[in-house]
């Protein structure tokens, strides 16, 4: 018997059960989607704006980045329905069941990131729209209170787990999406697509500029990676992998309403660097209560989205926490996390620099193991990927001490050198004129993870276990 959307989620990182495996792709779009049609999402449209780019280049950059992101996105939703678990468990297959942690360290970033987001985005709409509608200015403290509410809720629907999540993305699909059309009414006596840009370029040309646009849009589809496989678990694996791949691609795609919104509504405001202030400033006045919604609506799906999927997986790696728990735990260093970006720190800035780290960082990850997901052909065994997570030992991903090191070889040189190549405002490595100060972040580690990998594999073999259930298992799991 599934559990009621009322009820506290009871499932870790353990395999679900077949029986309990009720959704289907169209499932996985609404989370997908509903966690980024959003104000976070929003704000990531405003960027190439705030960067000094005209309306027409920012569209391009942001629709090249949505959909590269997406392109290698979609095979991340192929492995939950195999292993019945998230996707940093999966991981172990590739990783070693130790070496997983990996995955755990990317999904911690990226939720620490886009909640700090949803809650700053939230909480300056209601602060903005308060002022807008009352004449009130509560200066910080109005702030502070409202991140605290935003940050509490979200907290909360985490804690009743996937089934309040999926009635929570319901409404922001649909309500999120009228009100952000409705924009259309709000704003088109007064926007001008033929807005020129500022001129003054982040990175002091144009080119720099737009690839740095498209790099940190592309942040938003590159962090769902880490992610699909907390709901693909739900989805049996009779469903076609067509219909997998399709779901987060098409979700992806439907991003540009929220990223075109907050383009078009950026080149409206004076100061792209404080979107919020300055759109509740310029809104109709019936057009803030609407506002307010979306930003509060949309601040829970996407804070859920992300600090959901860290706080089951690091109930996996402390196992005295449970998944409840180490939600708690993460929510509040999260929490903190956002009172010093905001009131000590450049938001945007911050923005800025930890999409960057989540490009560069997650989308190696992802290559390697869409690469082992084809050298596998697709066999997993979903009890052996579990080992560490039990306290025990061996199996056929433990490889060395629990870490294959074929990919960790691929992983680590990838991630460096994306990091070494980068050039953005935050985050500018050694070689980041290499290529006459464009970034190439993105293709080089693109590139070294996806040669890197499979020469390793060719060169020294992985177990024959790990191919096949007809294989014996080399060193069966035993207890610590």
């Amino acid at each position: 018997m599934g559990e009621k959307i009322t009820e506290v989620e009871q499932h870790g990182i353990a395999p679900i059960p077949p029986e309990e495996q009720t959704s289907r792709p169209r499932d996985l779009f609404r989370m997908a989607f509903g966690g980024a049609n959003t104000f976070a999402t929003i704000i990531l449209g405003t960027l190439p704006i705030a960067f000094g780019l005209s309306f027409w280049a920012a569209v391009a950059a942001t629709a090249t980045g949505v959909v590269v992101g997406a392109l290698v996105l979609s095979p991340m939703s192929l492995f939950g329905p195999l292993t019945r678990t998230n996707n940093a468990v999966s991981s172990g297959a590739h990783f070693g069941v130790v070496g997983r942690c990996v995955g755990s360290f990317l999904s911690l970033l990226t939720a620490i990131t886009f909640f700090a987001i949803s809650v700053w985005v939230s909480g300056d709409a209601v602060a903005g729209a308060a002022q807008r509608l009352f004449g009130f200015d509560g200066g910080e403290v109005l702030r502070g209170v409202a991140y605290g509410v935003i940050a509490i809720a979200t907290l909360v629907v985490c804690i009743y787990g996937y089934r309040f999540m999926l009635l929570v993305n319901r409404v922001a699909v649909t309500l999120g999406t009228a009100i952000m059309l409705l924009g259309v009414v709000a704003y088109g006596g007064t926007f001008d697509p033929g807005f020129a840009g500022t001129g003054a370029y982040a990175l002091g040309e144009f080119w720099p500029t737009w690839i740095l646009a498209a790099l940190t849009t592309m942040a938003n589809p590159i962090s769902f990676g880490a992610f699909l496989g907390d709901w693909t678990r739900y989805i049996p694996a009779r469903h076609s992998r067509r219909s997998l791949l399709a779901a987060p691609f098409l979700a992806q795609v439907a991003t540009l309403l929220p990223f075109g919104f907050g383009i078009a509504t950026a080149t409206l405001v004076a100061d792209p660097a404080d979107y919020i202030t300055g759109l509740t400033a310029i809104s109709p006045l019936w057009y803030a209560i609407p506002l307010i919604v979306v930003a509060l609506i949309g601040g829970l799906s996407t804070g859920t989205t992300s600090l959901y999927g860290t706080g089951l997986d690091f109930s996996s790696i402390f196992v005295k926490l449970s998944r409840v728990q180490a939600t708690l735990l993460i929510g509040s260093l999260s929490v903190v996390f956002i009172f010093v970006g905001n009131f000590v720190l450049d938001m945007v800035s911050s923005i800025n620099a930890f999409a960057t780290l989540i490009v560069l960082c997650t989308s190696p990850w992802m290559v390697i193991m869409m690469i082992g997901f084809v050298l596998r052909r697709g066999f997993y065994d979903p009890d052996d990927l579990q080992v560490f997570n039990q306290g025990r030992k061996g199996g056929r991903y433990w490889f060395t001490r629990g870490v294959n090191w074929r990919a960790m070889a691929a992983w680590i040189p990838a991630t460096t050198l994306g990091l070494l190549t980068a050039n953005t405002p935050m985050i500018a490595g050694p070689f980041k004129d290499i290529a006459g100060g464009v970034d190439i972040s993105m293709v080089v580690t693109l590139c070294t993870a996806a040669i890197a990998y499979p020469v390793l594999v060719k060169l020294f073999p992985e177990p024959p276990e790990v191919y096949s259930y007809t294989e014996p298992v080399a060193e069966p799991a035993v207890a610590v």
